[in-house]
């Protein structure tokens, strides 16, 4: 059951907006299903622990990439990412679990249970001012 749980490393590219993606990407991530522990020891990377029976490192991935944010391009990144990925799926064919997770599907508890509603902080009338 322990080889289910996965840690990864999730290096981000530099050259980004956001010089702290890997917070950013902590954010995203803390509640999600089949997420057990997410941190960001330094501003470019991100460790996660995750439960493949639940989401995967692609899933993952492809998450990141649909928000905006730019992981490390590097020629041992991409190799770590695809060897990762292609050890989970196996690993996902001999447990017998078929189908690919929507990642949207993944992360709608998360949207649901979020406080929606203004998150400006300034008053209503420096909102409304042009």
């Amino acid at each position: 059951m322990h080889n289910l749980i996965k840690y990864r490393e999730i290096s981000f590219d530099p050259m980004h907006p956001d010089p702290r993606q890997a917070q950013s990407a902590m954010f995203l991530f803390s509640d999600a299903i089949g997420i057990g522990h997410v941190a960001a020891p330094s501003p470019l990377q991100l460790i996660i622990h995750y439960d493949i029976t639940h989401i995967t490192l692609a899933d993952i991935l492809a998450v990141l990439l649909e928000h905006g944010f730019h992981l490390d391009a590097s020629i041992t990144s991409k190799l770590k990412q695809a060897l990762f990925q292609y050890t989970e799926e196996t690993q996902r064919a001999n447990m017998g679990i078929t189908g690919k997770h929507a990642t949207r599907d993944i992360f709608m508890t998360r949207h649901k249970r979020r406080q929606h509603g203004c998150r400006d902080q300034r008053p209503s009338h420096w909102r409304q001012y042009r």
